[in-house]
């Protein structure tokens, strides 16, 4: 979601989602992507508030092996066909187990039925046949209760996020031909390194430090010292409260790029949030489900140096300057949080709403502030052009509504047809929080700090356990009480 303005280039559109982006059918045949977006609102299948039927089809992955001769994957992939299989993504990688083999991994989206039939006949055609019920809610027999078999998978501790960080879908390594680096070998070389380090990441590694180079650093000091100029008299104050105690702890500065990994520790002490590499653009599904932990999906690569205010995907100019400082933010960061929460579990349907609403608030997002409109939208606070269009008293801006904000169209090549503005985040929080109430799953969930893990709340057991919670929380704020009364 990015804008691609011949007259005037802005800078990245949509974060990482950053990867809120509609979603994208693919793909990768000899390692070679090519995405084409396709829109979610012509899919049919069940509504937010609907509940899912036992014959609803659901996201299955199937990962086989093939070896390395002509014609082997159209073969396999003419199985899916022959079952009128729909394919949603398709990857190819180097076999880690045989050298002379390739491992195809494929999400399809299917039933019960058809995937019980393919993979007794991919098992005749291939080798090592693995289902995966990642974002599958139609297999009955993947252990989990019944009452749970139609809802898709979702991560339960944080380290459950080792599964799903790395299904990046667009670009990582790999660039289109319309990518400004496209043709520039060193840049391709430089953003396969970045890949490859967040791709082989896992949670608790430190995050490595990089010797970024002369040229990436005069691009990113190029966006600095352009949003900086409008980032006073247009930014919400939180971003601006922020910005100096990333300079003081981060070495923010026109001259340096920060490390991820002293913005991750920064962010822990202040929000809880920490930051984890990522090589590209993720699902909504997957990129939601990490705030749910508190942890946001960093690119850590920066834009090509032949139009630096310009970037057709999330990059670190985008992130740092755009995200981190009002992930900083204790009332933003609950916000952003609570809407991954809701996502935990939830349909297809429900998980595109929930991402469009963050599109329109975390990326795209105003507020009124001392009587002006400001911008606290990653999107906007890291696009000098569409920064200065939102805000200009020509945009159309509407109250952000979330059951109305949710059917908005994302517009991914010029600037948005409508912007939404909050009274505060507190205001936005409690609208995202009476709008999750309305998405339909068969439980609720709850964060435990503690453990970074979710809670499954739907019986008296748990309900009961965070009751108890509850009432020691309200014993410390009488006890609180009490003790200020006495001083008075």
């Amino acid at each position: 979601m990015y804008t691609k303005n011949s007259e005037e280039h802005g800078t990245c559109r949509d974060g990482s989602f950053d990867s809120v982006n509609p979603a994208y059918e693919e793909k990768q045949l000899n390692n070679e992507v090519t995405p084409k977006t396709f829109d979610e609102k012509q899919d049919k299948r069940s509504s937010s508030t609907s509940r899912p039927t036992s014959s609803e089809k659901g996201v299955a992955t199937i990962i086989f092996s093939l070896k390395n001769e002509v014609g082997g994957l159209v073969r396999a992939l003419r199985l899916f066909q022959e079952k009128h299989v729909n394919l949603v993504h398709i990857e190819s990688r180097k076999s880690k187990r045989r050298n002379s083999d390739f491992e195809i991994f494929v999400g399809c989206d299917t039933d019960h039925e058809q995937l019980k039939e393919l993979t007794q006949l991919l098992r005749t055609h291939t080798d090592g046949v693995e289902i995966t019920p990642f974002e599958n809610s139609t297999l009955p027999d993947d252990g989990r209760p019944a009452d749970m078999a139609g809802v898709p998978w979702f991560p339960k501790k944080i380290s459950d996020l080792d599964q799903s960080s790395n299904r990046v879908l667009m670009y990582g390594s790999e660039l289109d031909a319309d990518h400004p680096g496209f043709k520039d070998n060193m840049y391709r070389t430089r953003r396969k390194y970045f890949a490859d380090l967040a791709l082989g990441y896992k949670l608790g590694d430190p995050i490595l430090r990089i010797d970024f180079t002369t040229e990436e650093v005069q691009t990113w000091g190029v966006v600095f010292r352009e949003l900086h100029k409008l980032y006073p008299s247009h930014a919400c104050k939180e971003h601006l409260k922020n910005l100096p105690l990333l300079t003081k702890y981060c070495n923010y500065s026109e001259d340096n790029i920060p490390q991820l990994e002293d913005i991750s520790h920064f962010l822990k002490e202040r929000s809880g949030f920490i930051i984890r590499p990522v090589a590209g653009y993720l699902s909504p599904r997957d990129f939601l489900a990490g705030l749910a932990f508190r942890v946001f999906h960093c690119t850590q690569y920066v834009r090509h140096s032949s139009d630096p205010l310009y970037t057709p995907e999330p990059d670190t100019c985008h992130e740092l300057l755009g995200h981190v400082p009002l992930l900083a933010e204790p009332s933003f960061a609950q916000f952003s949080q609570e809407i991954g929460l809701a996502s935990l579990g939830a349909s297809d349907d429900a998980v595109q709403k929930l991402a469009t609403c963050y599109f329109f608030t975390v990326e795209f997002g105003l507020c009124k502030q001392d009587g002006r409109l400001r911008a606290y939208g990653a999107g906007l606070l890291s696009s000098i052009s569409e920064l200065q269009h939102a805000l200009s008293g020509k945009a159309h801006i509407l109250p952000f509504d979330p059951a109305v904000t949710c059917n908005q169209e994302c517009i991914i090549t010029t600037f948005q047809d409508v912007y939404f503005v909050s009274e505060s985040f507190e205001d936005a929080k409690n609208k995202m929080r009476e709008f999750a109430k309305t998405i339909w799953r068969p439980f609720t969930v709850r964060y435990d700090p503690y453990t970074q893990s979710v809670d499954i709340v739907k019986d008296t057991t748990t309900i009961n356990s965070m009751v108890k919670d509850i009432r020691h929380e309200l014993d410390i704020v009488e006890d609180a009480l009490n003790r200020l009364n006495k001083q008075l």
